[in-house]
């Protein structure tokens, strides 16, 4: 990368889209939502491992330039003077990998609790009321139980991110991690983009939370995907209290879960904000 790569992953529905917005506000950043990166970096880790007959002549070395080169090639129409933040929940499942490409790299994890998450995307089936959703295999069938579990299990959209990120937390890499609340980006957005500049060593660009500029691209995708509004980021940085729509026994099955606002439960390398 001609001026380096960081980045965003950690939870669905935790601010990743609205912290990405925020970030392109300077001419500087290039950031959006998940991209295809990390699907092409896994794809290039499956053929080039032992499955693939050719692996024979393929060694690390070699490895290594291709993972690096996948990076290269889709951000090469990027401005060369653009810093990169690269979105995807399956990167802190990659740590290892990316901190031997990139030393410099941080990666921004945004976290929310589980309870809020899955209420938002129960939220999301119920405003689309006519639309089934491909994030449950287009089924018209189904409860909001059965719709938690299947989010919540081990590859299940909150369950995969949720587990790698444990697994980044409590890994060797875990000093590369800031763990970004949703409240805090949402009840304070520049003292948290604040915190982000100093973690990741830029300086600091005057943001504008009261004005962010749509990304007609997310609205596409979010209609293909038979989910309007997942990625949806409103024109101003706005918290947002409201009663849960999910039955007491699953708020309750999932709130105890934020390891992260327990202190005594990280790291002392892992930092919060």
């Amino acid at each position: 990368m001609n001026n380096g790569i960081h980045l965003i992953s950690g939870l669905p529905r935790s601010g990743s889209t609205l912290l990405s917005a925020l970030l392109r506000q300077n001419p500087h950043f290039q950031a959006g939502m998940s991209s295809p990166v990390n699907a092409l970096f896994n794809a290039m880790l499956r053929e080039t491992s032992q499955r693939n007959e050719g692996a024979v002549f393929i060694d690390d070395d070699v490895r290594r330039r291709l993972l690096a080169a996948v990076f290269d090639a889709y951000y090469a129409d990027i401005h060369k003077e653009k810093l990169v933040f690269d979105t995807s929940r399956g990167w802190t499942a990659r740590l290892p990998a990316l901190a031997e490409l990139f030393p410099a790299a941080k990666v921004i994890c945004c976290v929310r609790n589980l309870s809020w998450i899955m209420d938002s995307m129960e939220s999301l089936v119920r405003r689309n009321a006519f639309e089934l959703s491909g994030i449950f295999n287009f089924d018209p069938a189904g409860t909001v139980y059965s719709r938690l579990e299947g989010l919540g299990g081990p590859a299940g959209m909150v369950g995969f991110a949720y587990n790698a990120l444990r697994e980044a937390v409590y890994g060797e890499h875990a000093d590369k991690l800031l763990l970004v609340r949703y409240e805090s980006l949402t009840t304070n957005p520049l003292g948290t983009i604040a915190a982000i500049y100093n973690f990741i060593g830029e300086p600091l660009y005057a943001h504008d939370p009261e004005h962010i500029a749509p990304c007609y691209d997310m609205i596409e995708f979010d209609a293909r995907l038979g989910t309007p509004g997942l990625h949806a980021v409103g024109s101003a940085v706005r918290p947002c209290a409201r009663t849960t729509i999910l039955p007491p026994d699953l708020f309750k099955k999932y709130e105890r879960d934020a390891f992260w606002e327990d202190p005594a439960q990280l790291p002392r390398s892992v930092h919060v904000v």
